[in-house]
């Protein structure tokens, strides 16, 4: 798969797979859709709540999404630790060429983006004082984990290019896997996929898209369970 480079309508770029026909992020815009549906819908919902966030991320990708919570982490002064499953990883050459770091018109930004491609996997890596990054090269469906996390940004491919990653044992093993209180933020806002949140225990709420889409999925764990 050579993914090649498309300018999304905010300028930010993002990458295409013609095999799966399928982008990185909303051709309405790569960054405008990342701070939508994972900092404002998710991170943000924690900011006068805790100090210390467990965010587990299903799909590295670019690293945009880690990208952004970095920056959040900074100006808010929290404490992130950022635990992210990529099975696939892009090759650095191509990473190099994403124009996040300008458009976000943030001086750290270039330096934090390239420290967190070129950490190590199934490493805990300092990024910043208050970003702890952790990369694994691995599927949900392999991950085990005895840490629970507040927060997951599920940012797979889409049901049409990847479904077995939106099933039910999936979001059963999220469940368990997130504290009480947690939020789970998707892009997706499939009936099918909100049914089966459903199922796996979640309560659903449908939140206005990012710009292009009219819903996105948050899913809430309310109870503490086993």
């Amino acid at each position: 798969m050579n993914p090649e480079l498309r300018i999304t309508a905010d300028g930010s770029h993002t990458l295409y797979l013609k095999d799966l026909d399928e982008n990185y992020h909303s051709l309405h815009g790569a960054i405008t859709e990342s701070l939508h549906v994972f900092i404002h819908a998710g991170l943000q919902q924690f900011l006068n709540t805790k100090s210390t966030i467990h965010i587990l991320e299903i799909g590295f990708g670019t690293g945009l999404n880690a990208l952004l919570s970095c920056l959040f982490a900074e100006e808010n002064t929290l404490q992130i630790n950022y635990t992210t499953l990529e099975p696939s990883p892009l090759d650095i050459t191509l990473i190099q060429t994403l124009n996040y770091s300008q458009q976000l018109r943030n001086d750290a930004s270039e330096n934090l983006f390239h420290a967190m491609h070129s950490a190590p996997f199934e490493k805990e890596i300092t990024i910043t004082e208050n970003f702890i990054l952790i990369k694994q090269q691995i599927t949900l469906e392999s991950f085990q984990s005895t840490n629970h996390y507040d927060l997951v940004y599920f940012d797979a491919f889409g049901p049409r290019v990847q479904p077995e990653i939106w099933s039910l044992n999936n979001f059963q093993k999220l469940f368990h896997l997130m504290k009480p209180n947690g939020i789970l933020v998707t892009y997706c806002a499939k009936g099918e996929v909100r049914r089966t949140m459903q199922a796996a225990g979640f309560i659903v709420e449908r939140l206005s898209g990012p710009p292009g889409k009219r819903e996105m999925l948050r899913a809430l764990i309310t109870t503490h369970h086993d």
